[in-house]
């Protein structure tokens, strides 16, 4: 690692410092990020109906690991290393297909079935001290919530009641609040993918603070008024920004979205609730839909984000026209990456060398940055 400062210096003032540049431009940080953080937590990779059936599969990098998510014959959902046990080769190449019984290496066919066991190889037969079930493939951790496929690859995962489940508690003050939404039965209305040539901890720092609102986003503040007061009011325990008295829903132009979802009480009516579960999920709710971005730190100064747009089935199966409530939040999307690949090259400056400062409202980067610092150091 190269040398650098890994904790930023106090500014003496009510000013917070962020970390120093370096941390968003040095690729020696970068990698001890894949290890320390991206392998060590738990990783939203996938929504689960994106693998609906046998056979499906989708590859993912995860903190430089190619990780292969399988719905078994058995419908269960399961991750392995996307290595081949005898020589190395990937399996799969594509980023997502379909098999009909099995997974086999195109190097030397070596055969694996969807539970990751080793099911034939050419003469394998005539070496019977060979073990096909510690031949298989390496699994890794994977739970299921959310309607969401998480994964870690530490040999011994931290809880995940503890961890991601908590980080949602902790925002909504309730663990049973997110069950309002029933996110897990909700389908995808709209995906897109960003391509963002940024950091992914300035996407993360940005997503936390609600500072620039009036600047950039006068599409949201016209539907969340108090956003434009530069507060980060969606991080008080259990607070929703309430819906301007002449909005209707949470759209484009304010106009009415759809039904309010069945479990969303009168409490969490009208309102916007975001929730940041460390270190690669945002989830956004409002009453009738639930946004949910998925971060994969690509290199240093490259995030690709994927963004569904989730819905109840009645309503993606109708036809309806899902682009009014969607464009409101693609527009935040793509002024809120705008912003941060517009502070990816400034980085490398010497003017950031020993980081930039944050005003008190952006407390909540301050507790990222020692999180992410800690975490490497």
């Amino acid at each position: 690692m190269s040398s650098v400062e890994t904790r930023p210096e106090q500014t003496g003032s009510s000013l917070i410092p962020t970390l120093p540049g370096a941390h968003y431009t040095d690729p020696a940080i970068f990698e001890l990020e894949q290890s320390r953080i991206f392998q060590a937590h738990w990783f939203a990779v996938a929504r689960g109906s994106d693998l609906p059936t046998a056979g499906n599969f989708r590859k993912v990098d995860v903190g430089g690991e190619s990780v292969l998510l399988v719905r078994g014959r058995d419908g269960a959902l399961r991750a392995f290393l996307n290595v081949c046990r005898h020589r190395g080769a990937q399996l799969c190449v594509e980023d997502s297909g379909s098999v009909r019984r099995n997974l086999q290496c195109p190097y030397h066919a070596w055969t694996y079935g969807l539970d990751g066991s080793l099911v034939a190889a050419p003469n394998l037969n005539s070496m019977a001290d060979v073990d096909r079930k510690e031949y298989g493939l390496i699994p890794v951790a994977l739970r299921e919530w959310l309607g969401t496929a998480w994964v870690c690859l530490a040999d011994e995962p931290p809880s995940f009641e503890e961890t991601v489940q908590g980080a949602v508690t902790a925002r909504l003050g309730d663990p049973a609040a997110i069950d309002g939404w029933g996110i897990d039965t909700l389908v995808v209305g709209r995906r897109i993918v960003y391509d963002v040539k940024a950091n992914w901890k300035l996407i993360v720092e940005n997503f936390m603070e609600c500072y620039h609102c009036a600047t950039i986003h006068p599409e949201l503040t016209e539907v969340l008024p108090e956003f434009a007061d530069g507060y980060a009011a969606q991080y008080y325990v259990g607070h929703g920004a309430e819906f301007g008295d002449e909005v209707a829903g949470f759209t484009v132009d304010g106009r009415a979205g759809f039904d309010t979802l069945s479990g969303v009480g009168e409490n969490h009516d009208r309102r916007y609730y975001a929730i940041t579960v460390n270190p690669q999920v945002f989830i956004n709710l409002v009453p009738d839909h639930v946004i949910f971005h998925r971060m994969y730190p690509m290199a240093v100064d490259r995030t690709i984000v994927e963004c569904d747009w989730l819905y109840p089935q009645e309503v993606v199966d109708s036809g309806a026209d899902l682009a009014h409530s969607v464009e409101l939040f693609h527009r935040v999307n793509q002024q809120d990456f705008d912003a941060c690949e517009r502070c990816q090259p400034a980085m490398s400056s010497k003017a950031y060398a020993k980081g930039g400062v944050l005003v008190p409202s952006e407390h909540h980067i301050g507790e990222f940055r020692d999180w992410a610092a800690a975490a490497i150091s």
